[in-house]
């Protein structure tokens, strides 16, 4: 049975509070019936060339960049990231379109394995149809990371997005049709949660995929799991960012306040603790809370504006539950955080130092404007302060000592490590985590393969 308790969507705008569109959820019919199409379509799209496949995806990329305006004011209204980031968004989705359409057949190409048979080779084949479960910090782009290259290896697409994107999630659909895709090979599906186990168990789905928390992971794992289906999951971090005697301070600085305050603070890769020695630690935390009391916030259509409202009063309310708790405890505000006195869910952007193991801050991921400052004596701890965390998403350490340099990425314990650089996503290379931030990769060669069904073949 397909369909849950609530009956419509509604979005609100998060830099006013109001109210935008209320959408009707699919009924269970609608659902058997996108099912079904998914289906279809997945028996005909999965055998055609990578030619055709690039050609398809090439023009969704042109149409998409055409558009480039439109869809950028799309997700600032729906969620409240800055136009500026929205832009950014739209055009990094467009770059990972062409990536895959150019790169996916030499991806995804037959691997000769020389042996005594005359032939034998390993091949990749499309799972089928893929349900994707996607969040609403990157509307855009967590459906486009995954979904250019499943779609380039010949996969179908059935996308559950957060209720809060849903204008973001139909012209997602739209966009795949009017480029020109057969009917069924992407489709948005306006469900509740309490919808998605039903999917996954359906036959007719072959995998499913989804960013977000680490409870929303283990659950679509373990339905995954009883079905014996394959799970891609993106979950959670609290990302360290490790700053050592010999890093480019000014450097470091910039790409902290960068790296934190993103999106507004609501990105999984956001660095989100700060370790830093305690012989540069003074010089840092000045430089840093200094950077961070002096961004703006307002308006997201401004382009004066850094930080614009958070997507959600759930969201701030949750922000400020952890905060209070680092301050009750005997955390000190470097620049006070907290939501601000205005329509809309606005957050003043803060810096936290003294925060210790038995505060929410340390132990939660914390989605927002708010960073941790932590001080170390040397490599060894710093090392230790940063697995000390549940997630492993990824880190930022910053040394020019090549020695200290090694020991930090080979120790980390992340599924992505940095150096000199704030941590970042790109279609080139492997997007992903280990311990509770999730379970396979996204994007690179790594990525295209995860849904795909590799196959043995041997001729004697």
């Amino acid at each position: 049975m397909y369909g849950g308790l609530a009956v419509t969507f509604i979005t609100v705008d998060p830099a006013t509070g109001e109210e935008r569109h209320r959408f009707a959820l699919h009924d269970g019919s609608e659902v058997e019936s996108r099912l079904q199409r998914a289906a279809v379509a997945s028996g005909t799209y999965g055998r055609t060339s990578f030619g055709e496949r690039s050609r398809l995806m090439l023009g969704a990329a042109a149409l998409l960049e055409s558009e480039l305006p439109a869809w950028a004011e799309t997700m600032t209204a729906e969620m409240g990231k800055t136009f500026a980031s929205a832009k950014g968004e739209v055009a990094k989705c467009v770059r990972a379109m062409r990536f895959f359409a150019e790169h996916a057949e030499a991806m995804l190409a037959d691997e000769p394995v020389p042996r005594s048979a005359s032939q034998s080779r390993v091949v990749w084949e499309p799972l089928g149809v893929v349900l994707a479960v996607m969040p609403w910090n990157f509307p855009l782009w967590q459906v486009v990371r995954f979904a250019a290259p499943s779609i380039m290896a010949g996969n179908v697409v059935l996308l559950k997005h957060a209720p809060n994107v849903t204008e973001t999630a139909l012209e997602i659909e739209s966009l795949f049709r009017r480029a020109g895709y057969p009917d069924g090979v992407l489709q948005t599906l306006l469900v509740a949660v309490e919808s998605v186990p039903a999917i996954i168990e359906d036959p007719r789905v072959a995998a499913v995929t989804l960013t977000g928390s680490d409870a929303a992971g283990s659950s679509v794992a373990s339905t995954a799991g009883r079905c014996l289906k394959k799970a891609v999951l993106e979950l959670g971090g609290s990302d360290p960012f490790v700053v050592m005697p010999s890093a480019d301070l000014q450097r470091a600085v910039a790409a902290a306040v960068e790296g934190r305050m993103q999106n507004n603070g609501q990105s999984c890769i956001a660095a989100k603790r700060f370790i830093v020695h305690s012989d540069v630690y003074e010089a840092f935390r000045e430089g840093f809370t200094e950077a961070v009391s002096a961004l703006v916030v307002g308006d997201p259509m401004d382009p004066a504006t850094y930080i614009g409202p958070l997507a959600t009063a759930a969201g701030r309310d949750r922000l400020s539950a952890q905060v209070d708790d680092a301050l009750s405890k005997g955390a000190t505000a470097e620049c006070p955080p907290g939501p601000l006195a205005r329509p809309g869910f606005f957050y003043r952007p803060g810096v936290l130092s003294g925060v210790t193991r038995d505060m929410r801050v340390w132990q939660e991921e914390v989605f927002g404007p708010v960073a941790v400052l932590c001080r170390v004596g040397g490599v060894e701890e710093a090392i230790r302060v940063a697995n000390d965390t549940p997630f492993g998403l990824g880190a930022s350490v910053w040394t020019r000592d090549e020695a200290e340099r090694d020991l930090l990425v080979g120790q980390i314990r992340a599924g992505m490590v940095f150096v000199n650089e704030m941590l970042s996503s790109t279609p080139e290379i492997p997007f992903g985590g280990i311990k509770r931030s999730g379970i396979g990769r996204e994007l690179g060669s790594a990525g295209i393969r995860e849904l795909c069904a590799l196959k043995t073949v041997w001729v004697a």
